[in-house]
């Protein structure tokens, strides 16, 4: 009798184990899922970090390459007020060219990937306008988030992308309901 309740015992003790160890396994795997999606976040932000890097020296070239052909002593940097003015022009010339009808918010679209399954409104956004080249209006960014695989869960899905957008400093509002990247300008400035 005592070696059944020992063989008992340890029967009870290897099925925790091996219960144990599924659940280790499962969190595992869940981790590695999670540190492939941050390695994935790092290399966006490193391109970022990059393509700012980039705008900043051909900005730092530009001005001195100006200030050179001048022959000029001193470094001429546009005032603040140069530089707000330029960026009324820019902002007007975009709205101006943003004000056709925007897009329709499709219906029929059916994920054709999972791109975006895991990502936020923001993450996905930014990849979106990276790869359109220019703005983009709400309505296109929640079609082509959809296309990704994206999942929303309000019961108003273009206003939740404004709102990510508006609140979130990478982004701009270019005309009503459009954004762009906000690294884009510097890149375009220079």
């Amino acid at each position: 009798m005592p070696d059944e309740n020992l063989l008992t015992t340890l029967e009870q003790s290897l099925r925790q184990a091996r219960a144990t160890r599924a659940r280790l396994a499962a969190r595992l795997a869940e981790l590695e899922a999670e540190a492939e999606k941050v390695r994935t976040e790092l290399a966006e932000v490193d391109a970022l970090a990059n393509q700012t890097e980039a705008a900043m020296l051909r900005i730092l070239s530009s001005v001195l390459g100006a200030s050179s052909s001048t022959n000029s002593i001193a470094l001429s940097v546009p005032s603040d007020e140069e530089i707000e003015a330029a960026l009324r022009r820019d902002e007007a010339k975009n709205a101006h060219a943003a004000r056709h009808q925007p897009p329709p918010v499709r219906s029929d679209i059916e994920p054709k990937s999972t791109r975006f399954a895991d990502r936020t409104i923001p993450q996905a956004a930014a990849v979106l306008l990276r790869e359109a080249g220019g703005p983009l209006h709400v309505n296109e960014i929640y079609n082509r988030l959809l296309e990704g695989g994206f999942q929303f869960t309000g019961q108003h899905p273009t206003i939740s992308i404004a709102v990510s957008l508006n609140r979130n400093r990478r982004f701009r509002k270019v005309a009503p309901g459009t954004f762009d990247l906000v690294i884009r300008d510097v890149a375009q400035m220079s």
